[in-house]
């Protein structure tokens, strides 16, 4: 039911008529993002966390600012696209993750940033209660 639910609402979904993502969080960017980014835009990889991110309290690396300073905004589009962040590769996870007490937290924080999410989350609850 999530697979059939999950990609009826793809085919009503453009990401880059939103990007709310990329206006409103910031991806975790994990070591291998950041040597991969960093070669990408010919950057050493400390010169990189220096200019475009931080260390949040939980040790994780995220951005310096919102929106995302690799989003065109009169585009909607991801100048480093190709060599983006895992997080933001697998955005908004539900394709990838199943639905269950453990990702809760992720369907719930991400049906109010994305309307994908929002129109799954809304099309599994519209058949189950049939």
């Amino acid at each position: 039911m999530k697979l059939e639910a999950d990609r009826e609402v793809w085919q009503h979904t453009d990401c880059l008529d939103c990007a709310n993502c990329c206006k409103t969080m910031s991806p975790t960017y994990t070591r291998k993002d950041i040597r991969r980014i960093s070669r990408h835009l010919g950057m050493t990889e400390s010169a990189f966390r220096a200019k475009w991110l931080y260390k949040d309290k939980t040790g994780d690396w995220m951005n310096v600012k919102q929106p995302c300073q690799f989003l065109d905004l009169g585009t909607n589009m991801c100048s480093i696209y190709a060599v983006r962040p895992r997080d933001c590769a697998g955005f908004p996870h539900h394709t990838t993750k199943k639905m269950n007490a453990d990702y809760m937290h992720m369907y719930k924080q991400n049906v109010e940033y994305c309307p994908a999410t929002y129109r799954l989350v809304a099309a599994l609850m519209e058949k189950l209660n049939g």
